[in-house]
């Protein structure tokens, strides 16, 4: 595991080895969901990939990394519920078509209750929701980041074995600072970057079924290839889906086959060193 250089001169700690992952769980891919930004829709499209995975047969888990501002388990229907314990480790809460979350929302008495944690202990809560959580056989393991490439992100990228990250922008000029960022941090941790969705890309007239591009012409293609990466998709803006995720039924609400390209992305990963087959019973 590499080592922060500047930080180390500056008499700071060196980065953190990988957390370890416990004996009850068998995780074969691990998948980063990043944003440069704050309100793309980031967390919504990590429940739409984690559902679509999960409708083609595999066994699927979300790491809520987002950690002061959840949402992963309302858009599943996990509104109240609270994770359960065996032994000294957590049980992630499992939605109604089996997917399976842990999340901050999930150990707290309201879900309304912030989150005012500082960075150590938000630290401390990632490493307790991969090494300290019985998830069991996984086929994918998503990880819902916080928006922006600051302390949780490290810790994530340095601490865990992601495989691939998936880039969540949304169609405004900002889009090429937001994917360089995302970009150069991928680049810094040495994980490919498996491609970068564009949400809220569009809204389609309900009358003529015109597409209206309401934040701009997207310069997604451009600044994709600028950086040398794929498009996996373009989501539109779909106002029965928001009611969805507010309702806890994205599971049952999802077009299917919304994201046929991040879905292939995703199983393109190969499985850790020493995996096989799909995850078992």
């Amino acid at each position: 595991m590499a080592t922060c250089e500047h930080a180390a001169a500056a008499g700071g700690q060196s980065a953190p080895l990988q957390f370890e992952e416990n004996s009850l769980s068998e995780v074969k891919r691990v998948i980063a969901v990043l944003s440069g930004k704050g309100g793309v829709g980031k967390s919504f499209v990590t429940g739409s990939l984690a559902v679509e995975l999960a409708r083609r047969g595999n066994k699927v888990g979300v790491l809520d990394a987002d950690i002061t501002g959840p949402s992963i388990p309302k858009m599943l229907g996990m509104s109240g519920k609270r994770a359960s314990g065996l032994g000294n480790l957590l049980l992630p809460e499992i939605s109604e078509t089996g997917i399976k979350v842990m999340s901050s929302n999930l150990l707290l008495a309201n879900e309304t209750d912030p989150v005012l944690w500082r960075g150590p202990v938000i630290a401390g809560a990632i490493r307790q929701f991969w090494s300290d959580t019985s998830w069991g056989p996984l086929d994918y393991l998503l990880v819902d980041m916080p928006p922006g490439t600051g302390d949780v992100a490290l810790t994530v990228f340095q601490s865990l074995p992601v495989d691939g990250i998936v880039v969540v922008t949304s169609p405004q000029d900002l889009v090429s600072m937001i994917v360089a960022k995302a970009v150069n941090m991928a680049d810094k941790m040495n994980v490919p970057i498996l491609g970068i969705i564009e949400n809220m890309s569009y809204i389609t007239c309900p009358d003529c079924g015109k597409k209206i591009e309401v934040f701009g012409t997207s310069k997604i293609d451009e600044v994709a290839s600028g950086y040398g990466v794929s498009v996996l998709g373009r989501l539109p803006i779909n106002p029965a889906l928001a009611a969805a995720c507010d309702a806890g039924a994205l599971e049952d609400a999802l077009p299917e086959n919304l994201l046929p390209d991040a879905v292939a992305a995703c199983e393109a990963v190969a499985p850790h060193e020493g995996d096989g087959a799909p995850a078992a019973e």
